[in-house]
């Protein structure tokens, strides 16, 4: 890589969230082009610090920024019956936002191709021969850089058109507890023993970080976000009544929502502009995971600039996207019972198969497989339907990032 022009790069990444870093750190890893990171100035456009979740076998080069893995998993069922697997040779790995980001921005700093800049991107078109991106700086004034290609993770201003469409919505305590409460080997994915909605599922979320030390969420799949104070009187009863935690005190929150859509997300918005992250369908529609779709993507997309290609691959292949907008659709009208059926998903399929599932990296063969352990009748009348059902929009939902 050579130098970048004050103005001038190969790749310009528009934001500097899971899915804008994880690029930056690809490409730079890869050497298969000069970047510019594009960030917004510390203030409302600037979110907060947040945790991201993914699952992974081996080694994947961020290995200094997990901090804190575990070999076990556990769900609660409704009926307050636990299932716990051992997923070898996956473990489920937690990456805090400014770990990452001081890891991203260390390479950026030392490489003599990168850098970051500190402004809010205020428009993205392509041009002859690539693309611009017009910024406001935060002493004032504007400032227009050009590159081959611009890869943009800024939320949507509109969602596209869907047939179903429920949020991920959570808040969560990093609780520190007077006395050893929590096991550091083995992470609660999903309790189901908190009070569920009328519409949509709920459940707890544990990561323990040390016997005294875990992060404490509580998450629902539904159609509308709660008030601050809602989740915060939902986070003190599954605390103290659920898993009775005794004394404890809240060091730090975290809060979030992100779209669980069938919607149909473009990956190109221009001739050499592509969309990337959630804005660019990241996330799982059935489950909220983004972090491993961006890792995928982010080394694709730089494999892709090294051999000379254009090329943005799908964040997940069509079939998973259609048994997707199936599940989505079923649990919205109420065919499937939401904590049943995940419930049942951990008792009765293979560990590592179901999280191979859950990342959208499963053959056919083992996906029919998984699927004759689901509700087949309502599956299947939710599969006849889907296609007749019109695609209408939906306002956006509040600024929010998936914390898996």
């Amino acid at each position: 890589m050579t130098l970048p022009s004050a103005d001038t790069s190969d790749v310009i990444v528009v934001g500097g969230g899971a899915a804008g870093l994880s690029l930056a750190h690809r490409l730079l890893e890869t050497r298969s082009a000069t970047v510019t990171v594009i960030e917004p100035p510390d203030g409302p456009l600037r979110p907060a610090g947040r945790t991201w979740c993914y699952w992974h076998a081996g080694v994947d080069g961020l290995e200094e920024v997990v901090g804190a893995s575990w070999d076990v998993v556990r769900v609660y069922g409704a009926d307050g019956r636990p299932v716990a697997v051992e997923p070898a040779p996956f473990t489920y790995r937690m990456v805090r936002s400014t770990d990452f980001e001081r890891l991203v921005h260390g390479h950026l700093a030392r490489s003599e191709g990168g850098r970051v800049l500190r402004a809010t991107a205020e428009s993205v078109h392509s041009v002859d021969g690539g693309a611009e991106v017009r910024c406001r700086l935060p002493e004032g004034g504007t400032r227009t850089l050009h590159a081959r290609h611009v890869f943009d993770s800024r939320p949507l201003t509109a969602m596209p058109p869907a047939r179903t469409q429920l949020l991920q919505h959570f808040r969560g305590w990093f609780v520190r507890t007077e006395t050893e409460r929590f096991d550091p080997a083995v992470a609660d994915l999903m309790d189901f023993r908190v009070p569920q909605p009328a519409h949509g599922l709920a459940f707890g979320y544990v990561l323990p970080l040390a016997p005294d030390r875990a992060l404490v969420e509580y998450t629902e799949f539904s159609a509308g976000a709660l008030t601050t104070e809602a989740y915060e009187t939902a986070l003190g009863h599954y605390c103290r009544d659920i898993l009775r935690l005794g004394a404890f005190t809240v060091d730090d929150t975290e809060q979030g929502v992100i779209p669980m859509t069938d919607a149909r997300f473009p990956r190109r918005a221009g001739a050499a502009v592509f969309r990337i992250g959630t804005a660019g369908g990241s996330t799982r529609p059935a489950t909220g995971y983004t972090f491993a779709a961006s890792q995928r993507q982010s080394g694709a997309i730089a494999a892709a600039l090294r051999d000379g290609h254009g090329r943005v691959p799908a964040p997940y292949g069509r079939r998973t996207l259609a048994m997707d907008a199936i599940l989505l659709r079923a649990l919205d009208t109420g065919r499937i019972n939401g904590p049943d059926f995940f419930t049942d998903l951990f008792r009765h399929v293979p560990a590592e198969r179901l999280l191979r599932f859950l990342d959208g990296t499963t053959s056919i063969r083992e996906e029919w497989g998984i699927g004759l352990r689901t509700p087949v009748r309502p599956m299947l009348l939710t599969a006849v339907e889907l296609p007749f059902l019109p695609r209408r929009s939906r306002p956006v939902p509040r600024r929010g990032e998936s914390n898996r």
